[in-house]
């Protein structure tokens, strides 16, 4: 379950949006959560709207100038129906001043009042952003997060299996690193999974033997990442001996692994005596960019055998001496 309160919400967009509070006392705690906000017909947020209210509601210049020509009676009427719903909180934007009718609503209903100095379509534009990531689905998974050439990539397997050595080879190779041991996946739009690293584990890596070494320290700067989308998944696989026999030596399927119901492609690499993993993974990653542009080594190779055969087949049936 994803959660935030007004209150984080004005902290985190302050400054970005030039806010203001304009509340009463204890008001700031409204919880925004992104089941309740599944389970209603309510939009997130958008401009004041008293016929299909949202979470978050934007009072612009226009619509204060709209409140101001209802009578009493009539304005009493358009805020009841702000109470049946679900209100989070009201934002007055355009640096426009709170009408004293907004401001006794919300201190008799106790919602929270925000005033920005910032134009209403930017509020609208940069919140719904801003909600749309902090509300996102998240689940956490096992493994090694990193940005390979440009690129969100996985590393997965057993424990022991060499995750974090193949990070750090990768690493010293002018690849990036996001988080060890612990990713954390937000879905950020239909076909997006967006990584993150848990603050405690932020920077570090462990190597068995070595401890925890902190990457950014060793490294610099440029070998760390915030945050990057998961494109790709590599699934480390010790073998039983029989590399040959064991793995599929041309597959000609591309394989998916299903998260937070976004498919994203899997490519799994046998781990073996003298095999040079970190090239391996740069070569994958390589590979599912020419894939993504309309390339496919594979299935080239495959249509120029296809031909290579057709053409003998057709020699060989030509040929008189048959």
């Amino acid at each position: 379950m994803s959660q935030v309160n007004v209150a984080q919400l004005f902290e985190d967009n302050e400054e970005k949006l030039g806010l203001q509070w304009h509340t009463p006392p204890g008001a700031v705690h409204k919880i925004i959560d992104d089941h309740l906000i599944a389970a209603s017909p309510q939009g997130l947020i958008g401009h004041f709207n008293l016929i299909h209210p949202n979470w978050v509601q934007v009072l612009s210049r226009a619509s204060i100038n709209d409140l101001n020509q209802l009578d009493s009676p009539s304005l009493e009427k358009a805020l009841q129906r702000l109470v049946n719903s679900d209100l989070s909180c009201l934002i007055v934007a355009d640096d426009a001043p709170v009408p004293d009718r907004v401001a006794t609503f919300a201190h008799h209903t106790r919602t929270p009042l925000i005033h920005s100095s910032s134009k209403s379509t930017e509020v609208i534009w940069i919140l719904h952003s801003y909600l749309a990531r902090v509300l996102a689905p998240v689940i956490s998974r096992h493994g090694v997060f990193l940005d390979v050439l440009g690129m969100g990539v996985m590393i997965t397997g057993e424990s022991g299996v060499g995750k974090s050595e193949l990070a750090l080879e990768l690493i010293s190779r002018g690849h990036g690193l996001v988080a060890d041991d612990v990713v954390e996946l937000h879905r950020i739009g239909p076909e997006t999974l967006e990584g993150y690293c848990p603050p405690l584990l932020r920077d570090y890596i462990e190597v068995r033997g070595l401890g925890m070494l902190n990457i950014r320290t060793i490294f610099g700067e440029t070998a760390v990442r915030r945050r990057k989308n998961m494109k790709l998944i590599v699934h480390l696989e010790k073998t039983a001996g029989d590399l040959v026999n064991t793995f599929e030596r041309l597959p000609l399927s591309n394989l998916d692994e299903e998260i937070l119901n976004v498919r994203i492609r899997k490519v799994t690499i046998p781990v073996a005596a003298g095999r040079n993993l970190a090239v391996l993974v740069e070569a994958a990653v390589r590979n599912y960019i020419l894939q993504l542009r309309g390339i496919d080594s594979t299935q080239e190779f495959v249509r120029r055998h296809e031909l290579e055969m057709a053409g003998n087949v057709a020699e060989h049936f030509d040929d008189p001496k048959d």
